[in-house]
């Protein structure tokens, strides 16, 4: 059985790092992420993650003690629906809050078969950061490098833009451009930069190999350090220059899909 518990009171101390962390855009003081909405716990229940904590309005208890079933190492804390509605991020609340342990990833882990790695540059905004892990996944990318200076994956708004991909796809977070460069010399990978204009076709790179594809952030674009060692591609556009972070990264990984055989 679930272990139960009741709070009513907005100033206690989970209640109030729950609030610091949706309001903030970060994780928990103990490293939890927050994922808001059924499908949400759902994902993180189905990819083996530690689901330290489930926030439920007394409405919607039953529901939420169904979806968790026989998971004893779960604490369910029930709270009055106006209590938690002031904790959602969300115009229309669903009730439910859980505090996720996001997966420990190393570098190891994105090169793992025939490495297709995605790697974030400068991407600020945690929507198109949690999209580009969606696509890495639906795609069949072998992890994620978010460099340093960008989005936190864990962050509420990036978990529910990724639908749950984030439990998932290995991610390595704040990782150093130099480290990067220097683990794909080690493997011998190749380096592709997405750029609104210039170098060559997507469709021409050749994705089929052992690769990484550096998306860079939405004003910025890819960093000099970057892409001076890289091989610049583009996706050809009529009447728009160039094209949303996230949508770019979706295009690229189905073309590098499409090379590897893959429907």
């Amino acid at each position: 059985m679930v272990l139960v518990h009741r709070l009513t009171s907005p100033s206690n101390a989970l209640l109030k790092a729950v609030r610091k962390a949706v309001t903030q855009g970060t994780t928990t003081p103990d490293g939890c992420s927050v994922a808001e909405t059924f499908h949400l716990l759902e994902e993180a229940l189905r990819s083996n993650c530690e689901v330290r904590v489930v926030l439920a309005a007394e409405s919607v208890r039953d529901r939420v003690e169904q979806t968790l079933g026989r998971r004893p190492d779960v604490r369910l804390v029930v709270v009055p629906d106006a209590l938690l509605d002031r904790l959602s991020a969300t115009e229309s609340s669903q009730g439910v809050l859980a505090l996720v342990r996001p997966p420990v990833w190393g570098l190891d882990d994105l090169f793992r078969g025939l490495p297709m790695v995605v790697a974030l540059d400068g991407v600020q905004d945690p929507g198109n950061a949690g999209a580009i892990v969606r696509a890495a996944e639906a795609f069949g990318s072998t992890g994620g490098a978010f460099l340093k200076g960008i989005a936190n994956p864990y962050s509420p708004k990036s978990i529910r833009a990724s639908a749950g991909s984030v439990f998932r796809v290995p991610i390595t977070a704040g990782l150093d451009p130099t480290s990067f460069l220097a683990a794909l010399e080690k493997r011998k990978l190749n380096l592709y930069a997405a750029m609104p204009s210039g170098g060559m076709e997507a469709s021409r790179a050749d994705f089929a190999r052992g690769c990484a594809i550096v998306i860079g952030g939405e004003g910025r674009g890819v960093r000099e350090e970057l892409w001076t060692g890289a091989t610049a591609v583009r996706i050809p556009t009529a009447a728009v220059e160039s094209l949303n972070a996230a949508m770019a990264a979706g295009i690229l990984l189905y073309e590098a899909r499409r090379q590897r055989g893959r429907p």
